[in-house]
């Protein structure tokens, strides 16, 4: 499974919002330095994670951007599919005739499992999961995410 970076730097502002969440909305620019995103690609990606209903944001001198809901609540999955979803680790996983040996391929087999496994794994967490694993890897400091 391949992570577009549009998926990657979306999970990466997210896991931010996050790690702030019941602090109130925070600054687009905030969290584009954190992250060191820029601004711009920040603001496309902010655009379907506000349709997905997984932050809100908040016109005016208290606006910005926050989690629409608690950081549990939110799995993974649900973030990667509303910025695009993923990629297959190979092509014939999801077109069987793009390789003409797919019916008989036993490596095919093999990449669909772990495809299927690496699925299973963002599927099976939530943001506060990785805000837990981050919190242990450094508890009081602001670190640049490359997820």
């Amino acid at each position: 499974m391949k992570l577009s970076t549009r998926v990657r730097y979306g999970l990466r502002a997210l896991l931010e919002l996050a790690l702030h969440y019941g602090e109130g909305n925070m600054l687009i620019k905030q969290v584009a330095a954190n992250q060191d995103i820029s601004v711009h690609y920040l603001e496309q990606l902010f655009m379907p994670l506000k349709t997905a209903g997984l932050i809100k944001s908040q016109r005016g001198a208290k606006g910005g951007i926050m989690l629409s809901r608690p950081p549990s609540q939110i799995m993974l999955s649900d973030a990667v599919t509303a910025l695009g979803g993923l990629t297959a680790l190979v092509e014939c996983i999801d077109s069987g005739s793009t390789c003409t040996r797919s019916d008989f391929c036993a490596m095919r087999d093999v990449w669909t499992e772990m495809n299927q496994s690496m699925f299973k794994v963002i599927e099976a967490k939530t943001l506060q999961d990785v805000v837990e694993m981050q919190q242990k890897k450094s508890p009081s400091q602001t670190v640049m995410y490359n997820i």
